[in-house]
Order: structure tokens, then C-alpha cells, then sequence
């Protein structure tokens, strides 16, 4: 199998560039960024004889598509999310099979078409979140018969003892700007059968904030944030679900600094009047905070993730639970946010270069990744989570 790696110098590429490197189904990486120091420093810690650096300015469209032309089984592409566009109607154009990390609702609106008719797989949602938590969602509905309750609910967020060091108790294990956008969508979930809607800025409000005890963490934040509709209907239960919800977890006190942010229109993309130049409020953040929150090394990361399907199986009433947690390995340097989304991608490359994956057009995470073999590989790489089953009793009668 030949793969070829988009942003293979960064943070997640790194960790999808192991990984491939470690199958022996995997005959050639090739590895293609701007700068290529990020691969040149895998050298440590994997065999990069099976890897070839190309040097690749994906601003430029033509030398973009003629490298997704070479005749790759499967590309991964991880560069941000502004070349999402560009690489996948090249990729389509090149008849390239294509994984990413972003929302199948991010993609160009004729992917789903014009993939078909050219023969190609697009599978986005094949990371950490959108990807882990869409396919354990799909792995607890499959195991009831009817589906009442699904929540989602993932964070990247540091150690507690990293954490204290700064006012906001949170530092950036991918991208400052993808944070950022994800501060800025509104959130939609259904609570006793009723869809309410929250608008980006009054997210962190405290109206919406909740708690959890999380088993080996402790108190976290519950932070309404993406649209749990959308997945609701793809999985086949919006016409069941009576709570549902899709939620970012952060450590106490983040949403209260972070409202006090939205409140001041620091979240704006509007120029600020009487300065030299454009610069709007959200383009300051994101230059001012990224190097401030930055991780050092040795500082460890947590990636916590909880989803839970309740309904009912067999006339019972059943409440599974799946909870992750993954902390950042010092020997390799990876984050686990690395390790999660970067792994993941890798996982579901691999699954489409197999030909595990067949269907063609734009995919979903909740539909066409193979649950079980998935998390079976995952766990292989030391990814671990764990499932609780709650029997409630015995359901009412219709």
C-alpha cells in the first residue's frame, strides 16, 4: 500500500506517519509539507526508510493535484483546515482515495456527487472528534433496539498541574485557530424532546455549563458546542432521541473567562476601527494566545472523552457508557491529541487502502467506519477506553 501524507511535518501528521510506517501492509509513506523538519524528526523514533520527502506549497493547485495524480492507494490529508477545499477536488480530479479530520458538512457541497462518479472515496470524521467519538456513537446504537438518550462529549485539555499555570487552565494540542472556530459555531442539541439552540457567544454562559466527575481526572466543565442533530438523523434516531447533546470539556474556570471574552467581542471578525491596519479581535487572539499557550516539553496533555447511548435492548432499559482517556507519551513527544486523531487517521487510511472501506462518494464516520475492527485497532496502539453497561430496568410497554 502506497499513502501519501499532507502535512506530514505537523503535530498530527507526525503521529499518522508512525503509524503507517509501522504496518507492514504500508510499502511507501510519502511525506509532503512546506518545511519537512517535523518528518526529519521522526528519525528517533521510527524507521523512515519506507518514507520519501517531497517539498509541496499547497497554495499551488497545479503542483497539488499532479502529486495526488502519482498513483497513491490512499491519501491523508492534515494540512489546515483552508486547503480543505483545494485538496479535496484535487484529489477527486486525481481519482485519489482521500481521508481527513474535518466534518463531511465542511466539504465542498458536490463532493458527495462528483467522488461517485469519479470512483473515489472521501472519508472525513476519521480523527479524534469528529471520528472516535462519531464511531463509538454509532457502536452504542447498533447495540439497542431503540435509541431515547446519545450524548457526546470530548476535550483536549492539559494536566491540572500544567493547567494552573495560566488564567484560562487550558493549552492548545491542535490548532489555536481550529479552537477557535469551534468557539465560534453555535450549539444544537435536543433536551426532553425539544431542540434548543445556542448561539456561539452564549455558549459558555453559565446557563449551559454543566459538571462532571470524570474517573481519573476529576471535576470537569460540560460545554455545549457543535450541532448533535446532525448525527442524530445520520445515525437514524431523530425521530426517537429525547436528549441529545454534543459537548467540549474543559477544566473549572475556563468558561467563565471565555464568556467575559465573547461578551467583550474579542470572538469578532469585524476590523478594529482607528488601528493601522485590519486587524480584527479573533485575528489578535489567535496570534497573541497561540505562543502563550503553547505546550513545553515534558508538560502532558489529556484527551477525555465520554459517550453514552441509552434505550432500550431486549424489553430492558440500557444506559451504555464509553470513557477515554489518553495522556501524552514522553518517550515519542506526542501529544495525545496527536496520538488520537493522528492514529485514527492512519487506522482509516489503512482500512481504505484494504479496500475495508468500499463505498464510494463522500462518507460518514457514523455510517462506513467498521466500529469494532476500528476500536480493536486503537486499543492495539494503547489507545484504551472502557464500556459500562446499566441495566435501568425493565422498559414501560408502549
Amino acid at each position: 500500500m502506497r499513502v501519501l501524507v499532507l502535512g506530514a511535518s505537523g503535530l498530527q501528521g507526525r503521529a499518522a506517519v508512525m503509524d503507517l510506517l509501522r504496518s507492514s501492509d504500508v510499502t511507501e509513506v510519502v511525506c509532503a509539507d512546506l518545511d519537512l523538519a517535523g518528518v526529519q524528526s521522526l528519525a528517533g523514533v521510527a524507521d523512515l526508510s519506507r518514507a520519501a520527502l517531497r517539498r509541496l506549497d499547497a497554495r499551488q493547485s497545479g503542483a497539488l493535484r499532479d502529486l495526488l495524480a502519482e498513483g497513491f492507494d490512499v491519501a491523508v490529508d492534515l494540512l489546515p483546515s483552508s486547503y480543505l477545499d483545494a485538496v479535496a477536488q484535487a484529489a477527486i480530479t486525481s481519482r485519489c482515495h482521500l481521508v481527513n479530520t474535518m466534518y463531511g458538512h465542511q466539504m465542498p457541497p458536490d463532493t458527495d456527487l462528483r467522488a461517485a462518479e469519479a470512483g473515489v472515496t472521501v472519508m472525513p470524521e476519521s480523527g479524534l472528534d469528529p471520528g472516535i467519538d462519531l464511531v463509538l456513537c454509532a457502536y452504542g446504537v447498533g447495540r439497542l433496539d431503540s435509541v431515547d438518550e446519545l450524548h457526546s462529549c470530548c476535550g483536549g485539555i492539559p494536566e491540572r498541574s500544567v493547567a494552573a499555570q495560566n488564567p484560562l487552565h487550558y493549552k492548545i494540542s491542535w490548532s489555536w485557530e481550529g479552537v477557535l472556530k469551534s468557539y465560534a459555531r453555535p450549539a444544537v442539541f435536543v433536551r426532553d424532546g425539544e431542540v434548543i439552540r445556542v448561539p456561539a457567544d452564549d455558549q459558555h454562559d453559565p446557563r449551559w455549563v454543566t459538571h462532571v466527575d470524570f474517573p481519573g481526572v476529576g471535576n470537569l466543565e460540560v460545554i455545549p458546542n457543535g450541532d448533535a442533530v446532525v448525527f442524530a438523523d445520520l445515525l437514524g434516531i431523530g425521530g426517537s432521541v429525547r436528549n441529545t447533546t454534543r459537548c467540549t470539556y474543559r477544566w473549572p474556570g475556563h468558561s467563565a473567562l471565555w464568556h467575559t471574552f465573547a461578551r467583550l467581542g474579542l470572538l469578532s471578525e469585524e476590523p478594529v476601527a482607528g488601528l493601522p491596519e485590519e486587524v480584527t479581535p479573533r485575528e489578535f487572539m489567535l496570534r497573541h494566545f497561540a505562543p502563550r499557550l503553547a505546550y513545553t516539553e515534558g508538560e502532558r496533555d489529556l484527551v477525555v472523552m465520554r459517550v453514552v447511548a441509552g434505550g432500550v435492548k431486549a424489553g430492558r432499559r440500557i444506559r451504555l457508557t464509553f470513557d477515554l482517556l489518553d495522556r501524552r507519551d514522553l518517550a515519542t513527544g506526542f501529544l495525545a491529541m496527536t496520538r488520537t486523531v493522528g492514529f485514527s487517521a492512519s487506522i482509516v487510511a489503512q482500512m481504505v487502502g484494504r479496500g475495508e472501506i468500499r463505498r464510494r462518494g463522500l462518507l460518514t464516520a457514523v455510517r462506513d467506519i467498521p466500529a469494532e475492527r476500528f476500536l480493536d485497532q486503537l486499543r492495539s496502539r494503547g489507545v484504551q477506553f472502557t464500556e459500562t453497561v446499566d441495566d435501568l430496568g425493565a422498559a414501560e410497554a408502549v
